[in-house]
């Protein structure tokens, strides 16, 4: 098997940001091609660690597969960060939907902060202050250099010629290896396109998560 002995690290799903021990703000990854992808890559040998939001699908069991759930943007960056500095990770799949933003405070209608241990009293609303959240795939590279790194880019729109130009940017400014460019309304369906962009400007073109996963772990094959 191609990937035999490798090690894949694989983020998939959602990060949850708390407001409280009861609330936060999350999106609608369902974390459905990541769990593909871990499929795929155990299917060529490769022993995978799989990295999850809440709310994310999850592999059937298998002897090369470990399992991690995470929370929100630090937890995940730091379970990350530390796989990278003490196991041998060939490649890094960054399929999870990382939130843009996290809370910075909480006020009441007053302007007083907001005790956000336990749960937010619900008599009048809170005003929540975000601030922008650190872009973790653009460390990854810093932390381990000799690795395969693929990022994911969700857009609003599915025009393609913007796709393609998205990731070709995000490319450079994640210091990627491959990018994958697909439209928002992939998070409601399984047939959509993505569009699989290697620094060497191959682009190859699927219509369903599925062939999407098996695609890109045959690109991987090749670079790994």
């Amino acid at each position: 098997m191609a990937l035999e002995g490798k090690q894949i690290l694989i983020t998939s799903g959602g990060t949850v940001e708390r407001w409280d021990q009861v609330r936060g703000h999350t999106n609608l990854a369902k974390g459905t091609i990541g769990c593909y992808l871990a499929e795929q890559a155990l299917a060529r040998g490769a022993d995978v660690t799989y990295l999850h939001g809440y709310f994310a699908r999850v592999p059937e069991r298998h002897h090369r597969l470990r399992v991690q759930p995470f929370e929100g943007v630090a937890d995940l960056r730091e379970k990350i960060r530390r796989l990278l500095e003490t196991e041998p990770v060939r490649a890094v799949i960054m399929a999870a939907a990382v939130s843009d933003w996290v809370v910075e405070k909480i006020v009441d209608q007053e302007g007083r902060i907001v005790d956000r241990l336990g749960k937010i009293p619900s008599d009048q609303p809170p005003v929540v202050h975000f601030r922008k959240a650190d872009k973790i795939i653009t460390a990854i590279k810093k932390w381990k250099s000799d690795l395969v790194l693929v990022g994911f880019k969700l857009e609003h729109t599915a025009d393609e010629e913007y796709l393609l130009a998205r990731a070709n940017e995000r490319m450079t400014s994640w210091q990627a290896d491959v990018v994958v460019a697909n439209a928002s309304s992939s998070l409601h369906s399984e047939e959509t396109l993505h569009y699989i962009v290697s620094r060497s400007g191959d682009v190859r073109t699927y219509t369903d998560k599925r062939e999407t996963a098996k695609g890109l772990l045959e690109m991987l094959e090749r670079l790994m």
